[in-house]
């Protein structure tokens, strides 16, 4: 797909702000996921008996998962179509990238993933290729961050175009997830501190919802730290970790117990184990949103190079940095 930036009014900061912001936010993802990957799946008592309390890469050659691919994939969508996204270009692009390519390495993706694959390789349209067993995971949140970045400083746009996009693969909690997730970057990227961005993602999403009730959980917890997070949010002795409800949850609670600092919001999910890869990534996404490109540590930064297509061959190439360039108004004059 040839790279160009979809335009759209951008938010109340100056150009250069909102770069810095957009990059700061898809890095962040990026960066999560990858540290987060070597943790997927665990309890905190497995990754203190690996490693100690993780604080950094712990493996020689950190890459990101299935999130930070399908969040190249959505956004590289928005940059084409903006504001004008529909679920027939959504749909049309899984199977442009995705169903109708042989199916080649595609490790790592997930439940929800994969079970809209059948569904549209079975010729079922949206929203009937979201009625699958996962409907309510975190695929969604996982690649929702890059319309909190197109829609900066407006988080119900965010949460309307997220739900665009997960109408071919999610419902219900699955599509609450994302747009919490979404409104969140959208709220960070204007400059909102972490409990405004926490409102923000709240006031998208029904006030009864699992996705809430389990978001207001945790950022209540938040003060008494990463174990309390943890102990408010999962569901305890229920198998898959890929719940969007607690993905959500232990996201939004480790950036609201670390005040929105990047190192320390990305390794507090990490460490909580479950979908770390995931909930780290969150994390980064929304703490890298308010603290910009300069929050991540360079040498976390530095690491992170174009994706492998592991998951997405399609995706190969893609870095998360230049995406992020196409999400952001002006980005031109900006550079």
């Amino acid at each position: 797909m040839e790279l160009t930036a979809a335009r759209t009014p951008g938010g109340p900061c100056p150009p250069q702000v909102l770069l810095e912001r957009s990059r700061g936010a898809l890095l962040g993802l990026a960066v999560g996921d990858a540290l987060g990957a070597p943790a997927e799946n665990m309890k905190p008592s497995q990754i203190r008996a690996k490693w100690g309390r993780i604080e950094g890469f712990v493996t020689e050659d950190p890459t990101g998962t299935d999130d930070t691919e399908y969040a190249i994939f959505s956004a590289l969508l928005l940059a084409r179509h903006g504001s004008a996204l529909t679920v027939a270009h959504v749909e049309r692009a899984w199977h442009h990238w995705i169903a109708d390519l042989d199916e080649g390495p595609f490790r790592g993706a997930g439940f929800s993933e994969r079970g809209t694959l059948e569904n549209l390789r079975r010729g079922l349209a949206a929203p009937i290729s979201a009625q699958h067993r996962h409907a309510w995971s975190d695929g969604l949140a996982m690649r929702a961050a890059p319309f909190g970045v197109f829609a900066a400083g407006r988080p119900a746009e965010a949460a309307r175009l997220v739900a665009i996009d997960g109408t071919v693969s999610h419902d219900g909690e699955g599509i609450y997830g994302g747009q919490a997730v979404a409104a969140g970057v959208a709220a960070a990227m204007a400059g909102a501190g972490p409990a405004s961005v926490v409102s923000a993602a709240l006031s998208v999403i029904p006030s009864d919802s699992w996705t809430a009730r389990s978001l207001r959980r945790a950022v209540t917890a938040a003060p008494r730290g990463e174990r309390a997070v943890r102990s408010a949010v999962v569901i305890g002795g229920y198998p898959w970790t890929d719940l969007a409800p607690e993905a959500v949850g232990l996201a939004f609670g480790a950036f609201a117990a670390c005040r929105g600092d990047f190192a320390a919001s990305v390794l507090t999910a990490v460490n909580m184990g479950r979908d770390a890869d995931t909930t780290a990534a969150v994390a980064g996404a929304l703490a890298g949103a308010l603290g910009g490109l300069g929050a991540i540590p360079g040498a976390w930064a530095s690491a992170i190079g174009p994706v492998r297509g592991r998951c997405l061959p399609s995706m190969r190439g893609y870095h998360v940095l230049d995406v992020a360039d196409l999400l952001t108004p002006e980005y031109e004059t900006a550079r």
